[in-house]
């Protein structure tokens, strides 16, 4: 979907890593995440950056990318991302139908919008339906091309470094 409207490789990464989350980075560590050349990496934050979908600031000599909150398409473009990612129908679903879910927490690679293949989650609850977690984690799988890898918790313990998701 997403390939269809843009055909940048690069842009793509850097579209889902700055409107999957609230992510920020810097043009080495954004080439490294990614594999890709510096160069090219430079040239598609410069397009973003000019089309004012990211904005740049200076942290000392660095040079720090983020998505412009600003722009009048930042909703529309983190929700088309979302929608890519599948995280919104795989989070919607299991919310609804697992049972008492307090909180779903998105951890790992895709919190840090890096598109890894894998979303690990946390989910926190009692009496939550593995039949039903196997179940969605298979077609979630067959729709989006993506493994879930899901830890069940039945209580908040306080400090996730994650994505806050979903919140009774």
């Amino acid at each position: 979907m997403l390939e269809s409207l843009v055909t940048s490789k690069t842009r793509i990464k850097l579209l889902l890593k700055f409107f999957s989350h609230q992510n920020s980075g810097y043009l080495r560590s954004l080439a490294k995440d990614f594999d890709e050349s510096t160069n090219s990496v430079r040239v598609e934050l410069n397009r973003l950056t000019e089309a004012g979908l990211l904005v740049a600031e200076e942290e000392g000599k660095t040079k720090v990318y983020k998505a412009n909150k600003q722009h009048p398409f930042f909703a529309e473009i983190k929700n088309m991302v979302s929608k890519f990612l599948g995280l919104d129908d795989l989070m919607e679903r299991i919310v609804k139908r697992m049972g008492e879910v307090e909180k779903a927490y998105i951890i790992g690679d895709y919190a840090h919008g890096i598109d890894s293949g894998t979303v690990n989650m946390i989910l926190i609850g009692k009496n939550l339906d593995q039949n039903y977690l196997n179940f969605i984690k298979n077609k979630t799988y067959e729709k989006v091309q993506r493994k879930v890898e899901v830890s069940i918790l039945d209580e908040d313990p306080g400090n996730i470094a994650g994505i806050l998701v979903y919140g009774a």
